[in-house]
């Protein structure tokens, strides 16, 4: 394993631990060169709530790349309409060690104007 890859691993390892501490729903990111994926998960880390990615027929329609921040605040969106539908409104934000900017970033805003709460 490459040593990006060990500490972005290292990084979500202490982060989803403080979670977990929390008892809060988590909304964990995964990201791709080629997409973006997010799902809200239940405290116990056993039911997803609510899943979007740019993979996605409604997502693809309106953006060709899904490796691009147009997407990410596409999925970000998509993701907060769900959630609300699912009656989550507050949630822990798990970035899954990735850092927070470009794609990450722009999820996460998009997902705070569709009234995510974290």
């Amino acid at each position: 394993m490459s040593e990006k890859k060990t500490a972005r691993r290292r990084r979500s390892v202490k982060t989803r631990a403080r979670i977990a501490r929390d008892r809060e729903n988590r909304m964990c990111v995964f990201r791709t060169p080629r997409h973006i994926y997010v799902q809200i998960i239940d405290p116990s880390g056993s039911k997803v709530l609510a899943s979007a990615s740019s993979l996605e027929a409604q997502v693809k329609v309106e953006v060709k790349n899904g490796g691009n921040v147009a997407a990410a605040s596409m999925v970000g969106k998509r993701i907060a309409d769900k959630a609300k539908a699912a009656g989550v409104e507050r949630v822990a934000f798990d970035r899954s060690g990735f850092k927070y900017h470009g794609r990450v970033k722009a999820l996460a805003e998009a997902a705070r104007e569709g009234g995510l709460q974290f």
